[in-house]
């Protein structure tokens, strides 16, 4: 198991602590907790952005072990360092460059677990960040009368970190060989 799931594991206990929170919160007053299944969703795809980057991080370094220190050992140090501060939002297809291009590696053709293969978990991991977006810039519209459908459902969230859960460990196993 790698350092980047261990601290995966450990960030994604703040998503499931924010749904606990909603059903407590929910049940004295339903419209003040609405805003805990969002942060959920933001926190919990906050904890895959993580991952990935400590992930590559981790995997870079243990193969430029042998080289490190020389000049080719700190231009790709370097040369990372800077990817991973424009690497935002990794969707299926950002994350699937950064480790082939530093690792030559396609992770997600090991996405494969329970009830996904390598296309399902695409779609379902762009469909999440896209959620997250409109989670974080149109958290609430100002609509007069009755208030619209609820962006991020309680079972969203919870499928989302059962989801995010299922997809770093089929990464890191992916990645065991490295």
């Amino acid at each position: 198991m790698s350092r980047a799931k261990i601290a995966f594991d450990s960030s994604i206990e703040d998503s499931t602590l924010l749904l606990q929170h909603f059903d407590t919160i929910y049940k004295q007053s339903p419209e003040k907790a609405e805003v805990l299944k969002r942060a959920g969703i933001v926190m919990a795809l906050t904890a895959w952005e993580t991952y990935v980057e400590d992930r590559i991080v981790e995997a870079v370094g243990a193969r430029l072990r042998a080289v490190n220190g020389s000049s080719i050992g700190t231009f790709v140090s370097r040369k990372l360092e800077v990817d991973l501060k424009q690497f935002h939002n990794p969707n299926s297809e950002k994350t699937k460059k950064i480790f082939l291009d530093y690792l030559e590696v396609d992770v997600t053709a090991g996405w494969k677990w329970l009830h996904y293969d390598p296309a399902l978990a695409r779609k379902t991991l762009d469909d999440l960040l896209a959620k997250r977006g409109n989670a974080v810039h149109r958290s609430k519209p100002a609509t007069g009368g009755p208030p619209g459908p609820h962006l991020v459902k309680r079972e969203d969230l919870e499928k989302a970190i059962r989801f995010l859960i299922g997809l770093v460990e089929a990464t890191d196993k992916a990645l065991a060989d490295l």
